[in-house]
C-alpha cells in the first residue's frame, strides 16, 4: 500500500504565500490533499516557531504570539495534522537597527521525522514544501530507504539547487494550485 507523509516548512510557505501569492489564505486540509497525489495520507507535519516575545513582551509581541498560537492550535485540530515547533532566537540587531531572529530546531525536527518514518517503512512517499539545503541528508536517507521524495516549491523563493537536484520529483506551486486551495 502506498502512503505519503507531508512535511511543510511553515516559514518557507509563509514567505511564499506572502510574496508570490499576495498573502493568499489557504485551506490547509486542501493543501494536504493536493500534495498527496491521491495517496493515503499518514499525516501532515507542519514545522514553525512561535514568534519572539521580550521580557516583558510588548503589546504587539503578545498579540502576534497569541495569533500564532491560535493558528497552530487550529492546525492541530485538523485530521492527521501534527504541529512541531522549534524555538526563535534573538541574535542582536542589524546595522540598520532591526532585530535579528533565527529559527532553531525546525530543520532537524523535520529531518528526524522524515528519516524515522522512512526507516520504519511507515511511508512510501514524502511530499516536502521546503527550500533549505539543510534537508539534504534527511532526503537522501529517505531515498535510501526506498521513499519517493516529491519537492513542492515556490518560484520567487526557489529551493536550494542541491535540494532540487536530490528530490525524485519536483513541482512548482503555481497560482493555479493556490486558487484550488483558497479558503
Amino acid at each position: 500500500m502506498s502512503r505519503v507523509a507531508i512535511f511543510v516548512d511553515g516559514a518557507y510557505l509563509d514567505f511564499m504565500l506572502r510574496d508570490e501569492f499576495i498573502g493568499a489564505r489557504i485551506d490547509y486540509s486542501l493543501l494536504s490533499r493536493s500534495l498527496s497525489c491521491n495517496l493515503d495520507i499518514l499525516r501532515t507535519y507542519y514545522y514553525h516557531c512561535l514568534p519572539y516575545q521580550g521580557s516583558p513582551p510588548t503589546l504587539e509581541e503578545s498579540e502576534r504570539f497569541a495569533k500564532a498560537e491560535s493558528f497552530f492550535n487550529s492546525l492541530r485540530r485538523l485530521p492527521r495534522y501534527e504541529v512541531r515547533l522549534g524555538k526563535i532566537a534573538f541574535r542582536g540587531t542589524s546595522l540598520e537597527g532591526k532585530p535579528l531572529f533565527v529559527q532553531k530546531r525546525v530543520d532537524i525536527l523535520l529531518g528526524v521525522d522524515l528519516v524515522l518514518l522512512s526507516a520504519k517503512h511507515m511511508i512510501t512517499h514524502a511530499a516536502l514544501i521546503a527550500g533549505d539545503s539543510d534537508f539534504l541528508p534527511a532526503v537522501e536517507a529517505a531515498k535510501n530507504e526506498g521513499v519517493v521524495v516529491h519537492l513542492h516549491h515556490g518560484t520567487k523563493y526557489p529551493p536550494h539547487r542541491d535540494l532540487w537536484d536530490t528530490a525524485d520529483e519536483r513541482t512548482p506551486i503555481t497560482q493555479e494550485v493556490i486558487n484550488s486551495i483558497l479558503r
